[in-house]
C-alpha cells in the first residue's frame, strides 16, 4: 500500500536537493556567463570543440539545465547535460589534478546522476504536468 506521507517525505527531500544543488550549480554558469568575453578564448576545450563552444555549451548546461532543475521541468532530461559536464571535469580536466580538484565535480555528478535515476519527485513542474494518479494506480503499480 502507498504511503502518501512518505512519498510526500522523499518528494520534499528531492525538492531541497534540486533547488539547492540547482542554486549552487547556477552561481558557476553565472559567472561563467558574466565572464564570458574574457573566457571565451582560453576555456578549457577537453573534447575538442573550440573553447568558445565548449563555454556555450557549459554554460548551457549549468545556467539553463540548473534552471529547469530548480523547477523541477524536464528534470531527467536535464540531469543529463550536468552529469555530462561533471564527467569532463572530472574525467578530462581535472585529471592530472589531486582528489581535492575533482572532489566538487564528482558530488555534483552523483546528483545529478541521482536525480537522473529518482526524477523530480511530486513538488515539480514535471509532476503538475505530466505526473497526475491516482493513489490507486500508483498502489497497483507498487504491488505489481
Amino acid at each position: 500500500m502507498l504511503n502518501l506521507n512518505h512519498e510526500k517525505l522523499r518528494s520534499a527531500g528531492l525538492l531541497v536537493l534540486r533547488v539547492g544543488i540547482g542554486c549552487l550549480m547556477l552561481v558557476h554558469g553565472l559567472a561563467k556567463l558574466n565572464g564570458f568575453s574574457t573566457m571565451s578564448e582560453s576555456f578549457p576545450d577537453p573534447i575538442g570543440m573550440g573553447s568558445t563552444l565548449s563555454l556555450v555549451m557549459a554554460i548551457g548546461a549549468e545556467v539553463g539545465c540548473s534552471l529547469l532543475l530548480i523547477i523541477g521541468f524536464a528534470t531527467r532530461f536535464a540531469s543529463l547535460p550536468l552529469a555530462f559536464t561533471m564527467i569532463v571535469a572530472l574525467f578530462v580536466v581535472h585529471a592530472a589534478d589531486p582528489w581535492q580538484a575533482k572532489e566538487l565535480a564528482a558530488v555534483y555528478l552523483l546528483v545529478y546522476v541521482s536525480l537522473a535515476l529518482t526524477g523530480p519527485g511530486l513538488f515539480s513542474v514535471d509532476h503538475a504536468v505530466f505526473g497526475r494518479k491516482t493513489s490507486a494506480s500508483l498502489t497497483s503499480e507498487e504491488t505489481a
